[in-house]
């Protein structure tokens, strides 16, 4: 009975701390049900997100701080979708007045809802890490990646190996974090893991809903493939490495001389 109450209240925090994308789901579901006439589908989900955006500041339920870490996540996320769909890797098929290079503005909430999910977890359930890496490894490691998914449609792809970097990298890594007054600890690449595999599942779900088209599901929808796990792997990997760091930066509390564990707060 302790461990299910405690996972309960594991899922009641986990819940919480993905407000943001929920809200986006729950718009891409409205939309696709009800339409407003002169507003394409694509202009109402990016009203609906920045209105989200405004209600989650002004209730408090994200500070200034944490709105800043999103939308350096909105700008990469944006550079990334403008890159992806003028190489074809998907599309965005429907009209929208927010469209541009055939990229829609609220895709851009869709990398910050990442980034908000990680700022309230980590507030939400007091995370700390131990072990971090020298500040330089992890600048290095997150350029190499963004690199890569630009770079990977010209020459060699190179996730594989940035995977087994990071397990060097990363090896020693812990993440603590509370559930009931109770503090618990996993690897800190297994926390990526877990949060690709479920950004995974959200993918599948918001290519159902019409967020966006992979090639081969234009006429009907399928399961995205199991491998585009690794994608959102590394992907976790940077949104991470940005907030701790920015939490180094606002807090002094992480790497250093004096303190080579590290604990980022």
């Amino acid at each position: 009975m302790e461990f299910i109450r405690k996972l309960w209240i594991f899922g009641y925090q986990q819940a919480l701390s993905c407000l943001f994308p929920v809200i986006i789901f729950g718009a891409l579901g409205l939309t696709k049900v009800v339409e407003i006439p002169g507003l394409p589908r694509y202009d109402l989900i990016l009203l609906i997100c920045v209105l989200a955006q405004i209600g989650m500041l002004v209730s408090k339920l994200e500070t200034w701080d944490e709105l800043k870490v999103i939308c350096v996540f909105h700008v990469i996320g944006l550079m990334l979708e403008l890159y992806k769909v003028h190489m074809g890797s998907w599309s965005y098929p429907e009209e929208g007045w927010s469209k541009i290079g055939g990229v829609p503005l609220y895709s851009g909430f869709m990398y910050a809802s990442v980034a908000s999910y990680i700022c309230q977890a980590w507030r939400r359930m007091n995370l700390r890490i131990t072990g971090w890496p020298l500040p330089v490894l992890t600048v290095l490691i997150s350029a190499a990646i963004y690199g890569n998914f630009f770079t990977h449609h010209y020459v060699w792809d190179a996730r594989w190996l940035l995977t087994a970097l990071l397990f060097v990298v990363f090896g020693r890594t812990m993440v603590y974090f509370d559930v009931d007054g109770k503090t618990l600890r996993m690897p800190l690449v297994l926390s990526f893991l877990l949060i690709g595999f479920f950004i995974w599942i959200a993918e599948n779900i918001s290519t159902f809903l019409g967020a966006w088209t992979y090639p081969g599901q234009e006429r009907t929808w399928s399961l995205v493939h199991i491998g585009k796990i690794s994608s959102w792997f590394l992907l976790v990997v940077i949104s991470v490495i940005i907030v701790a760091q920015l939490k180094h930066l606002k807090q002094g509390r992480g790497p250093s001389k004096d303190n080579p564990k590290g604990t980022v707060m």
